[in-house]
């Protein structure tokens, strides 16, 4: 038994190596240095958004841009706007989080994400206690 969680676990460190590996080669093989009108090397107004449903509450709001999370706590209602951010030039990318209690079993939760005014992303939950999320990369 201790044999078969260890060879489990060592696939699953396995697995998470070779995606993080795979990920930086294709990362630092698609940047191009002189294509300076790609997205990721603009600055770009970036906007986090919840929805709830009616009778809905929203509590605890977590986004950012990369490593720069922001936490709006304490919040109450069925809708949430964050203030616009702006994302630093080669910045990768935009993440968002929301927790809200619903009303019910039949509640919902939309999360967005939006980049200089066009809708890119968005997530949902569905139920009491609803956690959504989004994750939109530049």
């Amino acid at each position: 038994m201790k044999r078969m969680k260890l060879n489990q676990l060592l696939r699953g460190t396995l697995a998470v190596l070779l995606t993080t590996l795979f990920f930086g080669l294709v990362t630092s093989c698609s940047s191009d240095d002189d294509d300076d009108n790609s997205p990721a090397k603009k600055s770009h107004k970036v906007v986090f958004k919840a929805i709830a449903s009616s009778g809905s509450n929203i509590d605890v709001a977590v986004y950012g841009i990369d490593g720069n999370p922001t936490t709006a706590s304490s919040l109450s209602g069925t809708t949430w706007t964050s203030p616009e951010v702006t994302s630093e030039p080669g910045a990768y990318n935009a993440n968002v989080a929301v927790n809200a209690i619903g009303a019910n079993a039949s509640s919902t939760l939309k999360v967005q994400i939006w980049v200089d005014g066009e809708l890119k992303k968005e997530g949902s939950s569905s139920g009491q206690y609803l956690s959504a999320s989004a994750s939109y990369v530049f």
